[in-house]
């Protein structure tokens, strides 16, 4: 089975797509995948900027998630939008690991072979879908196999039960699909 890294592109206290991905760890574990949830706010890093890179080279946590995402075959990422875009703790996040550290190290290692599957939640009504797109086409750019299902949750304050499940049978299955098609496709591509 599959080693698969899962976060969220938020960490505010009670973040509705932290919700989600609590709900997609446990429906990953229950395919027998083997899963690691992490929060980025354990991982603080400035905001990128080359100059500082140039002088004081990556900062201790972009190492500490290369490494991490180093030993996973697949991601889960569970991302807010904001305003229609990607939100900044998340693009820096990327954008840190994107960087390489020796001169030997090949260019996007922590990103290379990885499977990834997006799900957002949203208050509004298009579930996160316009940060959903600018992350895949980022995503893809950088070399990784983004699986065409994704999972966006509309109306998203009324979304969870008090137990922290999805009170909407369909959207419960589309994030079911959505992480079986992650479980699955890393497993054919780990062989």
């Amino acid at each position: 089975m599959p080693k698969l890294l899962f976060f969220s592109g938020s960490t505010r206290q009670d973040s509705l797509n932290q919700k989600l991905l609590n709900l997609a760890v446990t429906i990953a574990q229950d395919l027998g995948a083997e899963v690691t949830p992490i929060n980025l706010k354990d991982f603080s890093m400035p905001i990128f900027n080359g100059d500082d890179e140039v002088a004081y080279g990556l900062p201790e946590n972009a190492k500490k998630l290369k490494v991490i995402f180093a030993k996973h075959d697949g991601l889960f990422i569970a991302s807010p939008e904001h305003n229609r875009s990607i939100p900044a703790l998340l693009k820096n996040t990327l954008d840190w690991i994107s960087r390489t550290e020796a001169k030997d190290e090949k260019p996007l290692a922590a990103f290379k072979d990885k499977v990834v599957a997006l799900g957002s939640v949203s208050p509004g009504m298009l579930g996160g879908l316009h940060g959903l797109i600018q992350l895949r086409m980022m995503l893809t750019y950088i070399g990784v196999n983004v699986i065409p299902a994704q999972t966006t949750i509309i109306s998203g304050l009324q979304a969870f039960d008090s137990n922290g499940m999805l009170k909407n049978a369909r959207q419960l299955e589309t994030l079911k699909r959505t992480v079986t098609d992650l479980v699955i496709t890393t497993s054919k591509l780990a062989c």
